[in-house]
């Protein structure tokens, strides 16, 4: 077997005022669109902390093969500099890294037009709708070429028409990358997980525990009106199913 791209193995976090998360153990294959769900607290966004090596754990290993500033992380803000403009904001990254002004420019503004930004170069953050101002960020994160590209609910203050429009971008940005990166995200949304990702694994509310890990039927990126077809249907509720248990909730059951 390949070497994962990231793992967590034998985790746990503390945290103040309540039970420490884990023990969690999770692996991210190279190339794989990895779906997290849970309950809110559940450590979603922990996970990708730990992931990304933002964040230490009490106990535990976490194991990381990428490569340096090989990491992009979209937050659930596009978390952009309001002075900057579009292709500013694209190239910070590249300039951090040392890049020659002019080639930090050229690659951001190669990013931006492949999330459809080619012309709002210019545009500052104030002046972009929220799904535009996601599309900078995804921009942003997919730049510096990364091997792990982490989404913690970029999409969530997102009309859902607008959200279907990104997912289907971030499916044709990672097909179309070589190599392509890993991906994790992390949803409340069942359906957009089952949707996006190849595999989800659904994690228990109480402990952050994975209890879960099914892959999703059918091929990335998905198919026109794969949304209808029963297999994804079935998914759908199979996942579902899951977070319930998860949550600690019966079937039906009022949250």
């Amino acid at each position: 077997m390949a070497e994962p791209i990231a793992a967590l193995r034998g985790v746990t976090v503390d945290l103040t005022g309540r039970t420490p998360l884990g023990p969690l153990d999770l692996t991210v294959a190279r190339c794989e669109i990895l779906a997290l769900v849970g309950a809110s607290g559940a450590g979603k966004s922990t996970a990708l902390r730990l992931l990304a090596g933002l964040q230490s754990p009490g106990a535990g290993l976490v194991s990381r093969a990428v490569g340096p500033g090989r990491t992009g992380f979209v937050f659930q803000s596009p978390t952009l500099l309001p002075w900057a403009d579009a292709l500013a904001n694209v190239a910070l990254p590249l300039e951090l890294a040392g890049r020659p002004r002019a080639e930090a420019r050229g690659r951001a503004a190669a990013a931006l037009g492949a999330v459809g930004l080619g012309d709002r170069l210019d545009a500052r953050p104030s002046e972009l709708s929220g799904g535009m101002a996601m599309r900078v960020a995804l921009a942003r994160a997919l730049v510096t070429a990364p091997d792990l590209l982490l989404l913690d609910e970029p999409f969530a203050a997102l009309d859902s028409v607008t959200r279907r429009g990104l997912i289907e971008d971030l499916h044709a940005l990672w097909a179309a990358a070589d190599p392509r990166p890993a991906v994790v995200f992390v949803t409340h949304d069942v359906e957009e997980a089952v949707y996006l990702a190849g595999r989800v694994v659904v994690l228990e509310a109480a402990t952050g525990r994975p209890v879960v890990d099914l892959p999703t039927p059918g091929v990335l990126p998905r198919p026109a009106r794969w949304r209808a077809d029963p297999a994804c249907r079935q998914a759908v509720e199979t996942v579902a199913e899951a977070l319930e248990a998860a949550m600690g909730l019966s079937v039906g059951a009022p949250a």
